[in-house]
């Protein structure tokens, strides 16, 4: 029998003669005998490579053969648009055999949830933090809704197991697992990583494997980088280049996607944004031109780098250059789609230092290098989070249970760590104690009870935005920082459009705002990016030998890049070059990344130099440096205040455990 015709007949008539597909992908046939064995597996392809029919068409068809009752699949995705996105082709292919799909995410009208409750469809379409909600409501009868569950789809695994929402998503489905006969079968979607067997040992620490797919980077595009030199030049060359065309612009700030779309419409270009605080209006107006639209520029953050389907489209346009290799091969995958196309991606970068990380990444591209997707460590906020919410979904439970419970989600930490943290958890009356059994204590009802606990329920940080309406209609969501101070007159960017804000009602967390001729700005809060080694060394690579023969530089890219070249000190024989000119302070090169610099600084700055760092030096002289890397780092309580406020949940956790997880998040250590 072949791998097709293993699928359910349903499935392999509507396959051939309704989508009229003369057969599957590799990758998709491939999938069929370890999904339908109930496998944990990790499909590889890349972007637009057939990945959600490699795990829905197998997933339908064992629904069909073992006759699944009720909601028995849950689809998780990182990001509402791709949500949104997934919803009519997953409808569609359901539909072909009988069953149905729904969304279930922040933007959804409770309405719609209600009739899903008395209703459920079979696969549900959803977020991590939606699951968690659906657990701790009053709302849900959790052994009826999540009983019948046989199977998760994890899309974008990649994006996921790099940050923190990774270890609350696999915590999340450990908790599922409470619910059921067996365990979850997880299927996890990804782009190319380096390291996709650990990956998938990751997302499934028990059970049988089977990664499906390759990893492989292929070279075959066409790149260009330009150093245009400025935000104003980007918008010129982009209404000069390609009209007539559908052209995806990336910016990795909400600030400069603001800037540059307000910028295109004074040119005449029929433009769109896109990022996480517009309103679901103009999300949806923006999501609406991918499919609908074809001489117009849509400009973007990392929100749609993630897997959404922007249909036929012509290029990608890079203003300045994303941190990784991964970013970059997702986004350029967005391109070539078409037979007889090939992938594309044009940079604009607006500084030298920006122009720099578009060499090194575009050089390790070149090399077939791309990055390993590697949970963030040391979780213990996240599982001090869990250990909160687990208390909230079961009301109360014995103090040993909530341990085995918080071990079961987080396997590779030691039990005796999360015992102290319990511990420290009651001594601070996040949680309260009496007999053994711990439920929420006064410190959590004061801290989150607020909106139904709403804020417990992300695991990231994030400033408490306000609404900015323009009558009736919710344009989007400003940073509160952005309204302080004394000043005439208040002039923002919001969805491309200039905005006077006319009120602010700060009881209700609204921004009154009218429409202006101009002026407005673009502010949102935010931190610096941090860069791992590799792409580091790839820029002192391209310094030392010129850019990769695969990358197209132009005249100004190629000057700004002799210049570089000629001002940073290289030497063949080591990666530790310090310079100084005019006086100023001693820079030594490393190409180290953030988290090394980081650290060198720190040691140096014990022996009593002040020090500066980036990814690429160090302020202080080679002789301040320490030779090596130490073995380990104590904080004071100084440093670990400095970082204590960008971590979520910090306050939850006990002093010693938070200072590793600062450690091993922001310093290198041998």
């Amino acid at each position: 029998m072949s791998e097709f015709e293993q699928l359910h007949p349903s499935l392999q008539y509507h396959v051939v003669n309704t989508l009229g597909w003369s057969t599957l992908r590799p990758t998709q046939l491939a999938a069929i005998a370890p999904i339908h064995a109930g496998t944990h597996c990790l499909l590889l392809a890349p972007t637009a490579g057939g990945k959600t029919e490699a795990a829905a068409i197998p997933i339908l068809s064992r629904m069909l053969v073992e006759a699944w009752p009720g909601t028995s699949v849950l689809y998780v995705c990182p990001i509402k648009a791709l949500l949104n996105n997934l919803e009519p082709r997953l409808s569609h292919y359901a539909g072909l055999v009988g069953r149905r799909v729904e969304v279930w995410h922040g933007d959804i009208s409770q309405s719609r949830k209600n009739r899903a409750l008395k209703d459920a469809p079979d696969i549900l379409l959803t977020t991590p933090e939606s699951v968690e909600a659906m657990l701790i409501s009053a709302r849900v009868d959790r052994p009826a809704w999540f009983g019948n569950l046989q199977a998760v789809i994890v899309d974008e695994l990649h994006a996921f197991a790099g940050d923190d929402r990774g270890w609350h998503l696999r915590s999340v489905l450990h908790r599922l697992d409470q619910y059921l006969e067996r365990p979850l079968q997880r299927i996890g979607l990804s782009a190319t990583v380096s390291n996709p067997s650990e990956l998938l040992a990751w997302l499934a620490p028990t059970g049988s494997r089977s990664v499906v797919g390759t990893a492989s980077v292929s070279t075959d595009a066409d790149v260009t980088i330009d150093h245009v030199g400025s935000l104003e030049n980007a918008a010129t060359v982009i209404a000069r280049l390609h009209r007539g065309e559908k052209r995806l612009v990336f910016c990795d700030s909400r600030s400069s996607a603001e800037q540059l779309s307000s910028m295109l419409r004074t040119h005449a270009i029929r433009t769109f944004v896109s990022h996480a605080s517009l309103s679901l209006s103009e999300r949806r107006q923006a999501e609406a031109a991918f499919s609908e639209e074809r001489d117009c520029v849509i400009v973007a953050t990392s929100t749609l780098e993630l897997g959404v389907d922007v249909g036929d489209l012509d290029r990608v346009v890079q203003i300045d250059s994303p941190s990784s290799v991964s970013s970059f091969l997702q986004r350029m995958g967005r391109t070539g789609r078409r037979t007889g196309d090939r992938r594309n991606c044009l940079f604009l970068t607006t500084n030298d230092n920006a122009l720099l990380l578009a060499l090194g990444v575009t050089q390790k591209w070149s090399e077939a290098w791309v990055e390993a997707a590697v949970p963030p460590a040391e979780p213990w906020h996240i599982v001090a989070q869990q250990a909160l919410v687990l208390s909230l979904e079961r009301g109360e439970l014995p103090t040993q249970e909530l341990v085995d419970l918080l071990h079961g989600s987080f396997p590779e930490l030691h039990i005796t760590d999360i015992e102290v943290l319990v511990e420290h958890l009651v001594g601070q009356q996040f949680l309260d104690r009496s007999e053994g059994v711990v439920r929420v204590g006064p410190h959590t009802e004061s801290s989150y009870a607020r909106g139904h606990y709403r804020d417990l329920l992300a695991s990231f940080s994030g400033s408490q935005l306000l609404t900015g309406r323009h009558g009736a209609a919710e344009v989007g969501y400003i940073d509160p920082m952005v309204l302080t101070g004394e000043r005439d007159e208040r002039l923002l960017l919001l969805a491309g459009r200039s905005w006077r804000v006319t009120d602010v009602d700060w009881s209700k967390r609204i921004v009154w705002l009218e429409p202006a001729a101009g002026g407005g700005k673009a502010r949102w809060m935010g931190g610096a990016r941090s860069l791992g080694r590799e792409v580091c060394q790839g820029i002192r690579t391209v310094l030392a030998n010129g850019a990769a023969p695969t990358v197209t530089l132009s005249r100004r890219a190629r000057t700004a890049l002799e210049a570089l070249a000629e001002e940073i000190p290289m030497s063949s024989g080591t990666n530790f070059v310090t310079s100084r000119s005019d006086g100023a302070p001693a820079q030594t090169w490393t190409f180290a990344g953030t988290r090394a610099n980081r650290t060198l600084a720190r040691q140096a700055s014990i022996g009593g130099t002040k020090t500066r760092f980036d990814a690429l030096s160090v302020q202080a002289p080679i002789a301040a440096l320490p030779a090596r890397l130490p073995d380990r780092i104590e904080l004071a309580r100084d440093e670990i205040a400095a970082f204590h406020e960008s971590i979520k949940f910090a306050d939850c956790v006990p002093r010693l455990l938070i200072s590793r997880t600062i450690v091993a998040r922001n310093f290198e250590v041998c």
